[in-house]
């Protein structure tokens, strides 16, 4: 198995690497992207073996010619893969045109591209999950929310991350809701307390799980991108228990194989009837892709891994070759323009500048949900971890007599 095509393999810039690690242990990289070659980052460039530009990614007939001519110069292509939510639909089908047989098809993408489709595999697993409502007309959401109460979540059925989501609290907001020519199919959910956590990883392509990790959200993302909320979140030294075997039990559900996964789960902050005491785990979304942003670069701080390497040889070999003994927890820590910060970045830098790992300006696309300016760091203990964040996030006082932001 040496010809793997890397669909959009410049972003994050970071997934440079994917082609990189495949390149390194033999294999041949063809990348496809929008961007011209010229544009394209030299370690990019370095990383794969030959490029094809598209002029646009969603156009299926280009998408379908730029494999067609992989193949036809360097035989029949063995993987095929963007590590991207948006484009898993089209990863599969182009798989089902090109006899593709690693990876999922287009049946196997819809049992978790659909938020209402992943209840019945949280439920296989023993997970309680959200009651949720496919929406329709006003009259059957009150019937909803009769029986769950306000507030209530709605959000796109088919949907990627948290664009076009929101909470509802009162019946004038339901109303509002309806009067609007939707685009898509939304899904109701009850509102559960609590914030997030994550079991990540990856498997083999028996379904084995060969890496495993975990991250936490103590603000939810809808807050993130609705309320311009500052971005913090941390990969965890260990994996609580019962994370760690709720999350083994979805990923066995849902059969995963050869893939990242990214699933998500409410910490409950109080006891919710139906759901579970103050303190338990409530299913939320599966993605069957890595964690968003430079999360994958996050796995390698806290861990001293390369996970791109891991999988890279899973799909080569079918097993995973690293080691770690869970060095660190490592904090992401995005800023948002027009904030008053008091610490200057050579000031974070002065303090910290040994526990940095990343510095970046974020893709707009990015920004909305992870802030705009953002430092990854590590820590051996959460304590220092905490210290930095709120070093970072530290804001002047306002003026006496002037209004803060």
């Amino acid at each position: 198995m040496n010809n793997f095509v890397f669909i959009s393999a410049n972003f994050p810039k970071t997934y440079y690497q994917f082609p990189k690690a495949w390149k390194q242990i033999g294999g041949t990289s063809l990348c496809i992207g929008e961007d011209p070659y010229d544009s394209l980052s030299q370690e990019l460039k370095d990383s794969m073996d030959e490029y094809y530009q598209v002029g646009s990614m969603q156009n299926y007939d280009e998408m379908y010619r730029a494999v067609a001519w992989f193949a036809h110069k360097h035989g029949k292509i063995d993987w095929l893969e963007s590590n991207n939510e948006f484009w898993l639909q089209q990863d599969a089908q182009l798989r089902e045109d090109f006899n593709i047989n690693t990876g999922d098809k287009t049946k196997d993408v819809m049992r978790y591209r659909r938020k209402s489709n992943m209840k019945a595999y949280y439920e296989k697993a023993g997970v309680p999950c959200a009651r949720y409502h496919l929406t329709s007309t006003y009259e059957e959401g009150k019937k909803f929310v009769k029986e769950v109460g306000f507030p209530v979540i709605v959000k796109p059925d088919d949907g990627v991350g948290a664009n076009a989501t929101w909470k509802i609290n009162n019946d004038k907001e339901l109303k509002d809701f309806y009067k609007q020519n939707l685009p898509t199919q939304y899904i109701m959910e009850e509102y559960v307390p609590g914030y997030i956590v994550s079991f990540d990883g990856i498997t083999d392509q028996d379904g084995n799980i060969i890496f495993k990790t975990a991250h936490t959200f103590p603000e939810p993302i809808m807050d993130l991108v609705n309320q311009a909320e500052e971005c913090l979140y941390w990969s965890e030294r260990e994996i609580p228990e019962d994370l760690d075997k709720m999350g083994s039990a979805v990923i066995k559900a849902f059969d995963i194989r050869g893939r990242f996964f990214h699933t998500e789960y409410f910490r409950l902050s109080e006891d919710k009837p139906g759901l579970g005491k103050k303190g338990g785990l409530v299913g939320l979304e599966v993605n069957m892709r890595p964690p968003g942003g430079y999360t994958p670069d996050m796995m390698n701080f806290a861990n001293d891994i390369n996970v791109y390497s891991i999988y890279a040889n899973m799909a080569m070999f079918n097993h995973g070759i690293y080691e770690t003994h869970r060095p660190y927890y490592c904090v992401y820590v995005g800023k948002r323009d027009g904030l008053d910060y008091k610490n200057s970045d050579a000031a974070i830098y002065a303090r910290y500048g040994s526990n940095i790992c990343m510095h970046e300006r974020m893709p707009d696309i990015l920004g909305k949900a992870m802030g705009n300016d953002m430092f990854i760091a590590r820590f051996r203990d959460k304590k220092s971890m905490n210290e930095f964040a709120s070093f970072v996030y530290a804001k002047n006082e306002p003026v006496k007599g002037k209004k803060s932001k």
